[in-house]
């Protein structure tokens, strides 16, 4: 599927759930991963995940589709399209649109980074594990308030 027959799919969907043309951009953004869709505020165009749709679904998608007009017509109707908002609520359940996408299969399975720091109190001896580095002097021991300095982890050593 490409962006043409997403814009349709989405004008489609507009028409026949909310009464209401769709006049702005629909289309796929490849980077979305954690979330299924996204609404701009400035230019009330929408962008949809192509992973939902070959993950999930066509019926997934259009929920999200749906999830992304409620921003869009209760925004230009000047409504609460917040997901916080009695209005964007009513209207989504209303429409049967999601409130959450689905998590894609590879995010889920992601490995966390290695510690790679080592934080350690000069006064108690209090470690600290971080994947980043820091700046130690802009931080204290919470235990004991002392100085604290960084020992880099050797991550070629297999335990």
């Amino acid at each position: 599927m490409d962006d043409v027959m997403l814009q349709q799919w989405v004008e489609r969907v507009s028409l026949e759930s909310f009464g209401l043309p769709f006049k702005h951009r629909a289309t796929f953004n490849g980077r979305l991963k954690a979330t299924g869709g996204r609404y701009f505020l400035k230019s009330h165009n929408i962008e949809i995940s192509p992973h939902q749709l070959s993950v999930f679904g066509v019926e997934e998608t259009e929920k999200i589709i749906k999830h992304e007009l409620c921003h869009y017509h209760l925004h230009i109707m000047k409504k609460g399209y917040r997901h916080r908002d009695d209005d964007f609520k009513r209207l989504l359940a209303m429409v049967g649109g999601s409130r959450f996408c689905s998590t894609l299969p590879e995010r889920s399975v992601r490995q966390p980074e290695p510690f790679r720091y080592k934080l350690v109190c000069r006064d108690c001896g209090m470690e600290y594990m971080r994947r980043r580095r820091i700046n130690p002097a802009r931080y204290a021991c919470g235990k004991c308030r002392g100085k604290l300095f960084i020992k880099t982890l050797d991550l070629t050593k297999k335990p």
